[in-house]
């Protein structure tokens, strides 16, 4: 799995997500990442993990304290492919609804 692909992985959950918002505002601990979800210390923990993972965030110790924070590194990454799929000129301007080929959309010769 690509750098890429292990960031919208990590990006592909509404809970982490909002944790990447909240980021937005300065490096936070655990439990102040945790206080406005109604999951467990664990759940959070296993999100601030994937994050991690993905190159999305970092971690730093302030005392007893964990303290996360945005990476900005992975973040233009993740920014910068889709800003070159916006703008190419191979994509339509009306989105595609369905996931299924159909006759004549050239993506039925793919299968």
């Amino acid at each position: 799995m690509t750098d890429l692909d292990t960031a919208f992985q990590a990006l592909s959950d509404p809970t982490r997500r909002a944790i990447l918002l909240r980021l937005r505002a300065g490096e936070a601990s655990a439990g102040e990442l945790a206080a406005p979800f109604d999951i467990s210390q664990p759940a959070i923990s296993r999100h601030l993990k994937t994050l991690r993972a993905a190159g999305l965030i970092t971690q730093r110790r302030d005392g007893t304290k964990r303290l996360f924070s945005l990476a900005p590194g992975r973040l233009r990454h993740v920014n910068r492919f889709l800003a070159d799929l916006v703008s190419s000129p191979e994509v339509p301007d009306a989105p595609v609804h369905s996931p299924r080929a159909r006759e004549g959309d050239g993506l039925d010769k793919a299968r």
